[in-house]
């Protein structure tokens, strides 16, 4: 069986549509990765986020370690037999939740000490911890341990924390291989930094590339610089990393930033904003967001998005969503979440299909005048 191997079967501009074959199925790319925080993308069973379209779900190296613990979930036969989810799973290294989740940390060469946002404890992540933990997981493909530093921090230390992570890499890379029979089976993943530095970025490019992995993400972005700061730094990013891997936009984003996204060459995806805001009563619909909380839904037999063929939209009103959400009813997160995730992986068939018939400038400009015409009626 294949271990891992990226096709590329169709490019339209920088943009790119193919696949990722591993043991555990394919990926089709572009490719959006629900989140699956704690074992779980919240609201929703394995099976209806498969039925939904979904090849790939993500897990969190921080919050699984501290609860229920990796050791645990590997003496339970691992995170896909623990959860039900049967196709490939991709864990993060736990770097961004340490830096964003815990006030007392402590940053030094070995790693991060930090004290759990459960209950105090106190814990370090290293390089090769992070790889261990994401080993135990049974993950299929592991990300490299990085150093996450705010796109506002000086130039000094944003080239500081590259260096590091790039040290940090190379050390998750040998971590990875040491871990014989889940590496003879799996995929490790870089992880480019250095802020909205075009030579950061490049530096840190080629310390990846020299290394060597299976496929690059693009760490950094989506932590409050702004669309147009983010799409700059996409300008040249992707084009940095190597042309036959994939390459993957952590943390992004809303529907119009992978639009944008997969024009640079961004092949994958993940985010918490469907499960988030579905829980919180906004869906995602081809005119925009809406918010369903809102009173002039309560009489609305129309469901939530005419163009959507989820089972959502073809069995509930709005106006039924619109109770259960306003009666705090578990059900209309649950549906609210299973058409977003529904919204978001036809959003990445119909990019693909774009790519492939060479007509994703005419999609992209179609999809932004409608779907941005509308966003604000989601405030």
């Amino acid at each position: 069986m294949t271990r891992f191997a990226f096709s590329i079967h169709a490019t339209d501009g920088a943009a790119r549509t193919g696949e990722i074959a591993m043991e555990r199925g394919v990926i089709r790319t572009p490719a959006f990765m629900p989140v699956g925080t704690a074992a779980t993308v919240k609201a929703m069973k394995p099976a209806d986020v498969e039925r939904a379209g979904a090849d790939i779900i993500l897990g969190n190296t921080y919050h699984l370690m501290l609860r229920p613990g990796a050791e645990r979930v590997a003496r339970l036969g691992g995170l896909h037999r623990f959860m039900g989810w049967e196709r490939p799973i991709l864990t993060d290294s736990g770097g961004y939740q340490v830096m964003s989740l815990s006030e007392l940390t402590k940053r030094s060469e070995e790693g991060v000490a930090f004290a759990s946002h459960l209950d105090g404890t106190r814990h370090l992540i290293t390089p090769e911890r992070s790889i261990e933990i994401q080993r135990l997981l049974g993950s299929n493909i592991v990300m490299a341990f990085d150093e996450l530093v705010p796109t506002t921090a000086t130039r000094e230390v944003q080239a500081a924390a590259m260096e590091r992570s790039m040290r940090w890499a190379r050390r998750s890379r040998d971590a990875f291989d040491g871990g014989e029979d889940h590496a003879a089976h799996n995929a490790i993943f870089g992880i480019q930094q250095g802020a909205l530095d075009e030579g950061l970025r490049k530096a840190s490019a080629d310390a990846l590339t020299d290394i060597g992995f299976d496929g690059y993400a693009i760490g950094g972005l989506a932590v409050g610089e702004g669309q147009a700061a983010m799409f700059g730094c996409l300008d040249y990013a992707p084009g940095q990393l190597p042309a036959d891997k994939p390459r993957y936009l952590m943390g992004v984003g809303k529907p119009d930033d992978i639009v944008g996204a997969v024009e640079r060459g961004v092949d994958m995806f993940d985010c918490v904003m469907p499960t988030r805001s579905g829980r919180t009563g906004q869906a995602f619909t081809r005119s925009g967001p809406i918010n369903i909380r809102n009173a002039r839904f309560n009489e609305d037999q129309g469901p939530l998005d005419p163009e959507c063929g989820c089972a959502v939209c073809a069995t509930w009103t709005r106006a039924y969503l619109h109770h259960l959400v306003r009666s705090g009813e578990i059900l209309g997160a649950m549906l609210m979440t299973e058409h977003n995730i529904a919204f978001y992986e036809a959003l990445m068939a119909d990019l693909r299909a774009a790519i492939a018939g060479g007509t994703l400038a005419g999609f992209a400009t179609t999809f932004r005048a409608r779907y941005g015409a509308a966003k604000g009626e989601s405030a």
